[in-house]
């Protein structure tokens, strides 16, 4: 960060679809030169990404709502430059997509309805690297942040195959290759006893839920339990 002096005043983006929106920030910030002033303004996601390539600003005010679209869409590609840092200016009311907002990386989270004053302390704060959020928000996007992550739901069905033994996968293969042999074929084919090879079945259909050789055959044929892997 750079020192606030005549020569680098605090660079602002704004970023609104209301030009009349753009207009009174502008005017608000261009007269607290030279502490700060407007670098760019843009009023749609295109021109945001553009102009904070080009012109790399300290501050981005940035509204969440650009005709329609959200502008948490793209929050963090308007913060990969290591540089600009966000301040949210919304008339977004909703909790949850205000500390989202947070979550994303935005440094400071202000209402319309904030005053001109509340507005340029709050994009001076954020320039020093201040956080501008209120404690409540604080505490629920740290609340989010330390919570331990819920474990993915399992398939059912993926669960049934990875609890599958190496050996047990060479029994399907030479249950579907040999049809309808008999069990005692199937066992010298696999260098075993046949009793050992009626055990090895009766783990694999307690594993996939099947009664006999037949329903084998098709849920192997079904998830591929035929194919030698490479």
């Amino acid at each position: 960060m750079q020192p606030i002096t005549a020569d680098h005043p605090i660079g602002v983006m704004l970023v609104d679809d209301h030009q009349t929106m753009l207009w009174g920030l502008s005017r608000l910030i261009d007269g607290e030169q030279p502490r700060m002033k407007v670098v760019a303004t843009a009023s749609c996601f295109e021109q945001a990404l553009e102009h904070t390539v080009h012109y790399v600003p300290d501050v981005i005010v940035l509204d969440l709502d650009l005709a329609g679209q959200c502008s948490l869409d793209i929050l963090p590609k308007l913060l990969s430059n290591d540089i600009s840092r966000a301040l949210v200016l919304t008339a977004e009311r909703r909790q949850q997509t205000l500390d989202l907002a947070v979550l994303r990386g935005a440094r400071g989270v202000l209402g319309k309805d904030a005053s001109a004053e509340q507005v340029l302390d709050a994009i001076q704060r954020v320039h020093k690297g201040e956080l501008c959020i209120d404690a409540q928000a604080m505490g629920r996007v740290f609340s989010e942040l330390t919570a331990p992550k819920k474990p993915a739901k399992v398939n059912p069905e993926e669960a049934k195959l990875a609890s599958l033994t190496q050996k047990e996968r060479h029994v399907i293969r030479a249950v579907v290759e040999g049809s309808g042999a008999p069990n005692k074929t199937l066992a010298s084919r696999l260098f075993v006893t046949e009793h050992t090879f009626r055990n090895h079945l009766t783990s694999i259909y307690q594993k996939l839920g099947v009664a006999n050789r037949l329903e084998l055959y098709i849920y192997a044929i079904k998830h591929q339990l035929d194919v030698v892997p490479h």
